[in-house]
């Protein structure tokens, strides 16, 4: 799907130059205990990229009941990517530890993706091989 190849080559990009910025930049701004911080919200972001990649390349090769899983996979994914991710960089760049609390919403998103893509995976079925 187009839609998640393009939000997966997005959040990749932004995970990457986020955590340049994290490993270059940002200790001369906060302090230096918060930026593991930063470095967790880059890394998860990258993984949750990377799999929205996944969901574009394997969603044509899915039979429709999990497509739709796969696409509600994905828009989980996207949705964990702004929750958990952009409340770790806010967290870090504010100080503001409240905003450590919206955190596991976004974590909850990325768990329940990959609960729905293990299921929409379980629903492929295994051709024989061909005789040629």
């Amino acid at each position: 799907m187009r839609t998640f190849l393009l939000l997966g080559a997005i959040n990749a990009f932004v995970a990457v130059a986020l955590g340049a910025f994290g490993a270059h930049e940002l200790r001369n701004h906060v302090p230096i205990e918060r930026i593991a911080t930063w470095n967790t919200g880059a890394q998860y972001q990258m993984y949750h990229a990377l799999g929205l990649i996944l969901i574009a390349a394997l969603y044509d090769r899915l039979p429709i009941k999990g497509q739709g899983l796969a696409r509600t996979a994905g828009y989980l994914f996207a949705a964990g990517c702004v929750i958990f991710a952009g409340s770790l960089y806010a967290l870090t760049l504010s100080g503001v530890k409240i905003l450590g609390a919206i955190t596991p919403i976004g974590g909850v998103c990325f768990l329940s993706g990959w609960v729905l893509l293990t299921v929409a995976a379980a629903s492929l079925t295994v051709s024989p091989p061909s005789s040629e």
